[in-house]
């Protein structure tokens, strides 16, 4: 008799208003297996994952278990069934710490007290038999994503999960914490835990699982075994036509320095020492300078010394000739588009339409408010419903979508169509295709690539190994607050990049 799935999901359709997110869908997970769920973003990915963990209800289709069928109602069910999942936007109480944040929902009392020795003891045998190394004492808002994540999955093995749905785990994660999950994923399904990877990462796809269900537009398109498939094939079913995975542009021709930036030292917010020490560098027009470096080296706080966010200690930063060191926010803003590192805290208004977050730097322009003060609805939907469709930006009902119910994708879709949309001279590129598909990607580096040719400055800050080497006209390499080598990456490779970036190499003698 054959061994029944570990979960069955058949003819599921969840609607919201306006779209079908889920429209038929049949997924079969077998046991012990690592499945990729492959799609676009807006696919309907995160919602069929969301219907299985009991956030939300499917309108019709069936669940089953083990060859029963369950009734999911809330992820309390879920956790009951032995179903854990790791959100895209984590689910943690930033105030708490990483072992609050792990017992949450299932804590251990005696006479109404916490017993929090012996939870302590079982989290960090499970890191240590995992490899999840965290400080089970640091407060969620001081450590970094990839510690976030590592809490997240510490969260759903205390609970003895034996299903785990990883939703874009890999989305905020450096090169070498992408290498460690996908080893931890390959050890947890060798010990007969079944996952689920929602991803549009075609090489990790191709690395970690062992057979891949594609969906496109909320519908099921099929499902094949990994080992019988190419990137190619994928990446066509996944978005209907064939995608250029290689970036194809021109030589740079860089003109006069558009940023300025001299001996800048911006302080950290989790330690005493500072974390942007004395940097210097410039940015021409029709160039691609990109920030390369493991996560956490100080490429945040020299964003946010350049964007206004954070105060300078000391140092000086130019635009076009234009002294902007202490300038507030608008008048930066006026020269300086910022696609940021954070789309959710500082890149929109959650609970605003999506019409409101196309104009959130613009709305008091005489085109959007009118000479007594009063906003202008016709201009501004106008406005928004042009950027939705010259960038591809999908929405349950366009304009008035509340940016909160996007996914992640066609909200980082509508920041890039704001910023690159707006008059500006320098374009700071923070993480910029973080959580999007390959087709957004293609088309995201063509904007970034079409701006440069424009005239136009670009930064771009990221820590994909590829993008920096695909996109970029020069890298500059930060490590411990510092700029330790500037690089050509028509004559470097991905493992000299990754000696500076680890801090083994430097050419600080250069002037970046």
């Amino acid at each position: 008799m054959e061994t029944p799935y570990a979960i069955e999901m058949l003819n599921i359709t969840k609607r919201f208003p306006g779209i079908i997110a889920n429209d038929n869908i049949t997924l079969q997970l077998k046991k012990g297996e690592i499945h990729a769920l492959l799609g676009e973003n807006g696919a309907g990915k995160s919602t069929l994952m969301s219907v299985l963990f009991g956030l939300y209800q499917a309108e019709e289709g069936v669940i089953k278990k083990d060859g029963k069928e369950v009734k999911i109602n809330d992820p309390n069910d879920a956790n009951a069934l032995g179903i854990g999942m790791v959100h895209q936007h984590f689910k943690l109480v930033q105030c708490f710490t990483v072992l609050q944040n792990i017992i949450l929902g299932v804590e251990t009392t005696k006479n109404g007290l916490l017993q929090m020795d012996e939870a302590r003891k079982k989290v960090m045998e499970l890191s240590e038999k995992y490899g999840l190394k965290v400080d089970p004492d640091a407060v969620i808002e001081d450590i970094t994503v990839g510690m976030q994540q590592r809490t997240e999955i510490l969260k759903m093995l205390y609970r003895d999960n034996e299903i785990l749905i990883f939703d874009e785990p890999t989305a905020v994660l450096t090169p070498q914490e992408i290498e460690e999950l996908m080893q931890i994923m390959k050890k947890l399904a060798k010990e007969g835990k079944s996952i689920l990877f929602i991803s549009h990462k075609l090489n990790e796809i191709m690395e970690v699982a062992d057979r891949v269900t594609v969906l496109r537009r909320g519908k099921y398109i099929g499902t094949v075994n990994v080992a019988d498939t190419t990137q190619e094939e994928l990446s066509r079913m996944m978005v209907g036509r064939d995608v250029q995975l290689v970036v194809e542009k021109e030589p740079a021709k860089p003109g006069k320095v558009i940023l300025n930036v001299e001996h800048m030292t911006v302080a950290s917010k989790t330690h005493a020492n500072n974390a942007v020490k004395d940097v210097s560098f410039q940015v021409r027009e029709g160039e691609i300078v990109c920030i390369a470096g493991i996560d956490g080296n100080g490429q945040t706080e020299l964003v946010y010394g350049i964007s206004g966010l954070e105060p300078l200690v000391s140092g000086k930063i130019e635009v076009d000739g234009v002294d902007i060191t202490k300038a507030p926010i608008r008048k930066r803003a006026a020269a300086v588009s910022h696609i940021p590192e954070d789309r959710h805290k500082h890149g929109m208004v959650l609970d605003y339409p999506l019409e409101y977050n196309m104009v959130l730097q613009e709305y008091y322009q005489p085109e959007f408010t009118s000479s007594i003060g009063f906003l202008k609805p016709k201009e501004i939907r106008e406005y928004s419903e042009k950027l939705e469709k010259e960038y591809d930006v999908r929405s349950g009902q366009g304009a008035v979508t509340i940016a909160r119910s996007m996914s992640g994708g066609n909200q980082q879709k509508a920041i890039i169509a704001r910023e690159v949309d707006k008059e500006h001279k320098l374009l700071i590129a923070v993480q910029p295709v973080r959580g999007l598909d390959v087709g957004a990607i293609e088309f995201i580096h063509r904007q970034l690539i079409a701006e440069r040719d424009a005239g136009k400055a670009v930064l771009l800050v990221s820590l994909e190994l590829e993008e920096v080497m695909n996109v970029s006209d020069r890298i500059l390499v930060m490590y411990e607050g510092e700029i330790v080598g500037e690089l050509d990456p028509k004559t470097t490779t991905t493992e000299e990049l990754g000696l500076y970036m680890a801090g083994a190499k430097r050419n600080v003698g250069k002037e970046a």
